[in-house]
């Protein structure tokens, strides 16, 4: 059985998007199982369709008024770079009612239910495929895994939604009487449940770079302070679920083809730019082809 996974990693799914099409579209490959987290979600509902072309166009348009209904950043753009600051109103007037998150992403439902319609739900239930949501519930501190199979349409959907919630900055869910918010807070390359689920060859899209050799920017305000303080959190979140993946590949003797960002994309996953996230899925398809193109030269 073969499996794609697809980790966390916000915007820069686009480039995970990249790297999908070029294994799917050129590689040919055909998988069994496709486990997604967060932004890996999002993705793999329309790659096991087979709908590149769409996803693409998903990705390649949106912006952060499609996600957030209350926005809790304001980006600047300053010696042509992205700054985020506070939306200090936005963020008041959460606080106001009584809210126990930044913002509100309620109109990613609606972006995401949009563009994947009942029709598409009940064609890819059909299929022999899994497709497989991460999401993290927060009351029993632990990582949940949403098959389709087990899924209505609207619970789908939500499982989708809420696998990325990157809370407090977005929606916080409650959902049979437990309290859930992003995948990636309990299992951001969800490697071990695809190895669990019976696969014994697994492309994994790591939206991070194998090593980082750049000295960390901290944020110079206490809203981009915290940004980065999740950031660093959800890295080591990340390392520990690769070590975990290859230990048990190796004990089980599971083939891992690891395709990392092969540059540091961004700072800040939560900015959506549509002119940069085509650049980045541009990039994801070069880079699958490279590296494909050296693993033949090596076989």
């Amino acid at each position: 059985m073969r499996a794609l996974v697809i980790s966390g990693g916000g915007s820069k799914g686009a480039f995970a998007g990249g790297v999908a099409q070029y294994l799917l579209e050129i590689e040919k490959n055909k998988y069994d199982i496709f486990i997604g987290t967060s932004t890996g979600s999002l993705l793999i509902p329309h790659l096991a369709l087979g709908n590149i072309d769409k996803i693409h166009r998903i990705y390649t348009n949106v912006d952060m008024k499609k996600i957030f209904n209350v926005n809790p950043f304001v980006i600047k753009r300053k010696k042509g770079k992205d700054i985020v600051t506070i939306n200090h109103f936005n963020v008041i007037w959460q606080y106001l009612k009584g809210k126990r998150t930044f913002g509100e992403s309620k109109r990613l439902l609606g972006y995401i239910k949009k563009n994947f319609s009942v029709s598409d739900f009940n064609e890819l239930k059909l299929l022999k495929t899994d497709v497989v949501i991460t999401v993290t519930n927060l009351s029993k501190n632990a990582a949940e895994y949403k098959s389709i199979q087990e899924c209505t349409y609207e619970e789908f959907c939500e499982w989708v939604w809420i696998s990325s919630n990157y809370i407090p900055f977005m929606s916080l869910v409650t959902k049979n009487n437990d309290e859930y918010g992003d995948g990636g807070f309990s299992s951001l390359v969800p490697i071990r449940e695809a190895i669990n689920r019976g696969a014994t060859e697994i492309d994994v899209v790591i939206l991070e770079t194998e090593i980082n050799l750049e000295k960390a920017i901290v944020g110079k305000n206490p809203f981009s302070l915290m940004i980065d303080l999740f950031r660093i959190a959800l890295d080591q979140v990340e390392k520990h679920d690769i070590a975990i993946g290859k230990l048990m590949a190796n004990n089980n003797n599971v083939k891992l083809n690891l395709y990392y960002t092969p540059i540091k994309l961004t700072n800040n996953a939560l900015i959506f730019n549509k002119k940069v996230m085509k650049e980045w899925w541009n990039q994801g398809y070069e880079y699958a082809q490279n590296k494909s193109q050296l693993m033949s030269d090596n076989r």
